[in-house]
């Protein structure tokens, strides 16, 4: 499926989910300055080359992006005035500023930066036993129009550039420079469908997995779809070690397309034959999310019901007790129904965990800060 055909079934979706965008009049888009964490190694070479410079400053620009994490280009000191000039003259070195930055009583950490053209997005940090995980974003809003989540209130602005997704797990790094810890692993599952940006999201990871950059092993590396279909397929026979999620929240046609518009243009037939196809190609499993809402989707009946779907796929199961979102009429699952519907699962012998709640005191759930502070980019 080409790019603009896909483009309007998405919007086909979207102009039929129940909470639908307002339309306004289009503005006039700012001109936007290339960040220089979308460059790779190979691309800064052949830049430099372009403009009378040495391609093995490439590797000097790199280390000081990404090992010292400089602020400014004249922070770069064995450059040359004029070869720093014109990184200044030709690139940002910060696209995103910190207007709110919140902590959580658990560690976890919740940023709303702005970006050039004056939108906002969301990054949070979130500490595990195991190390610090980043959830990063992958456009300003979101299309897909899932009714449970904050994210698409308003509907999709624009796509990331992927400097502007590399950049928010640079200033998680900053901030965690300031206590001598790292970032060592990261979730694709911010604001946004990751899909929908595919290029921009594959240009992110060949950069944070470079050895010459943050160096995240893709093992430490997870992205997560809502379901596009002819993606899962692409991103499948692209080979990678990177982690592979799918929000599946529902285990029958009917229910999903309630929760999820996005089935309504990809069947859950079809979903499951890619996560098939992905398996098979890949040989390593998929997780499934699947976020629990009070009288929804979270009986022991479902939960059998899901068992009997994903019935030998090689996969993982992750529960999810949804946040409570103002603007949404969902409720959070009990904990006793949690427990419940675990145990249905694990007594059909589905792998399966309960996702530790974190943020919970900082509205961390995807879209929640940016809707409470941004209330007019998601009208």
């Amino acid at each position: 499926m080409d790019q603009n055909k896909f483009d309007e079934r998405i919007q086909d979706l979207v102009e039929e989910a129940e909470v639908k965008p307002v339309r306004r009049e289009k503005k006039e888009k700012p001109q936007l300055k290339e960040s220089i964490y979308s460059l790779r190694p190979d691309e800064l070479q052949e830049w430099l080359k372009e403009n009378g410079e040495k391609p093995f400053r490439a590797g000097q620009i790199y280390e000081w992006l990404y090992n010292k994490r400089v602020k400014t280009f004249e922070e770069m000191s064995n450059l040359s005035k004029g070869l720093r000039e014109k990184l200044e003259e030709n690139f940002a070195l910060t696209t995103l500023s910190t207007l709110i930055k919140q902590e959580s009583k658990d560690g976890t950490i919740k940023f709303l930066f702005q970006l050039q053209d004056g939108y906002s997005i969301e990054t949070v940090l979130m500490r595990h036993d195991y190390g610090n995980s980043v959830c990063v974003t992958t456009q300003v809003g979101c299309r897909i129009g899932c009714t449970f989540c904050a994210s698409t209130l308003g509907g999709l602005k624009r796509h990331l550039l992927a400097g502007e997704i590399v950049e928010q797990v640079v200033k998680v790094q900053q901030t965690l420079d300031e206590v001598g810890e790292r970032v060592s692993s990261i979730v694709i599952m911010g604001i946004g469908e990751p899909f929908d940006n595919y290029d921009a999201m594959m240009n992110f990871l060949k950069i944070i997995n470079n050895d010459k950059g943050l160096n995240i092993g893709a093992r430490h590396i997870t992205v997560s779809t809502s379901g596009i279909v002819p993606k899962i397929y692409q991103f499948a026979d692209e080979q990678l070690q990177i982690n592979f999620a799918v929000s599946l929240h529902a285990p029958n046609q009917e229910a999903r397309q309630k929760l999820m518009p996005i089935a309504r243009a990809y069947k859950i037939e079809e979903l499951l034959e890619a996560v098939r196809y992905y398996t098979k190609k890949t040989g390593r499993r998929v997780s499934f999310e699947y976020g629990l809402m009070s009288g929804e989707n979270d009986s022991v009946e479902i939960a059998n019901e899901l068992a009997d779907l994903i019935k030998g796929i090689k996969c993982h199961v992750n529960l999810i007790p949804i946040n409570y979102v103002p603007e949404r009429d969902y409720v959070r699952t009990s904990r006793s129904s949690i427990f419940a519907f675990e145990r249905a699962l694990k007594e059909r012998g589905v792998n399966v965990t309960i996702r530790r709640e974190q943020g919970a005191d900082i509205a961390a759930a995807c879209g929640q800060l940016r809707a409470q502070e941004r209330q007019d980019e998601v009208r």
